[in-house]
């Protein structure tokens, strides 16, 4: 099926919610014309509006069969869970999905595909299973090949994981755009690739080879834009997950970066101990990463601002500002402007 005729159904029982439904909420928020309902009982009733805060009037159905009376051909799994494993309840409505032929479109570490009683179902129905996690084979170990590229390549990084790395390449995407720059977004994780139709899930490469796999989709996105916005991962001061924000700072070989900071979050996710530094240390940090491969600067800080109120938010913005000299914005709650700006005139300079 070709991609824009998909039409999903996005599976998210009891956890479609702003912060526990982070694929499902990705999707509808950038392709929302593929999606046709939300199945989550304990929500049935509601719109995706009510939910969580956008998505228009998409439905929330309890069953689903209601869903597939929406006219959904395709079945997205809409939660991201640490460790990617698949709730043990949904396995009937796949099983359902398979039979009634709906592609499968799975981000989760368990892969549909390899599950010996849905494998055979996929075998008796043909219905096509993507596991998008699933890395390519015969991926390479990154060379610096990116520095052989004429366009200009940002990279999105994180004081943490979930602060809106993904969301802020789209919605500066979008912005470069209206600008008239040809532009292109590298999707690294199952909700970009759901998004955009292609992508590597690098945090499911072994380690050797995600600079590799940052290195091709950099070089692949390349050939038909003139500035690159790779989707950051993890963050360099995660202790579970600093390898990914690695691979994919050595591989993409960034000219300059995006920083995304939730400014109301004081340590790392589910880490307790270790404390969120400074900005300015965490620009320092980042800078020097990269000061012996292709040096480059943090050129605007992205906020995620969702749980502040209006005049914290803005408060939050400017020491933002004060303390770093850059431009600073939340580019979905307010005009994504500045930082379209910046990386608009940093690659016109870069081009001179």
């Amino acid at each position: 099926m070709n991609f824009n005729d998909l039409r999903f159904l996005v599976l998210a029982e009891g956890q479609f919610g702003p912060l526990s439904s982070k694929t499902a909420n990705g999707v509808i928020r950038y392709t929302p014309e593929r999606c046709v309902a939300v199945l989550d009982s304990k929500q049935a009733g509601k719109t995706s509006q009510d939910v969580i805060g956008f998505g228009g009037a998409l439905p929330v159905v309890a069953t689903f069969e209601e869903g597939v009376a929406k006219g959904a051909n395709a079945l997205l799994i809409g939660i991201a869970p640490q460790g990617g494993k698949l709730p043990e309840s949904w396995r009937g409505w796949i099983k359902q999905a398979i039979t009634r032929k709906l592609e499968i479109w799975s981000g989760l570490h368990f892969f549909i595909a390899d599950d010996p009683e849905f494998a055979a179902l996929q075998k008796q129905h043909g219905t096509i299973i993507h596991d998008l996690r699933k890395p390519p084979a015969n991926l390479p170990i990154s060379g610096g090949r990116v520095r052989e590229l004429d366009a200009t390549v940002i990279l999105t990084v994180g004081s943490d994981c979930n602060v809106g790395k993904m969301t802020a390449s789209l919605q500066l995407r979008d912005g470069l755009k209206k600008k008239g720059q040809r532009v292109a977004f590298a999707g690294t994780g199952q909700t970009g690739i759901m998004i955009e139709g292609w992508g590597i899930g690098v945090d499911a490469v072994v380690s050797d080879f995600v600079g590799g796999a940052a290195e091709k989709l950099t070089m692949d996105a390349a050939r038909d834009a003139d500035i690159v916005l790779v989707e950051g991962q993890g963050s360099l001061i995660h202790p579970g997950y600093s390898a990914v924000t690695y691979g994919l700072i050595h591989g993409s070989l960034p000219h300059a970066f995006i920083l995304c900071t939730q400014p109301s979050r004081q340590t790392i996710d589910s880490n307790d101990w270790v404390r969120i530094p400074s900005l300015t240390d965490l620009i320092q940090m980042h800078e020097l990463v990269m000061k012996y491969l292709r040096p480059a600067k943090v050129i605007g800080i992205s906020m995620n601002t969702y749980d502040l109120s209006d005049a914290a938010a803005k408060d939050a913005i400017k020491r933002a500002q004060d303390e770093t000299g850059l431009p600073a914005t939340d580019p979905v709650r307010y005009d994504p402007k500045p930082l379209v700006d910046v990386i608009d005139s940093f690659h016109r300079n870069r081009i001179k």
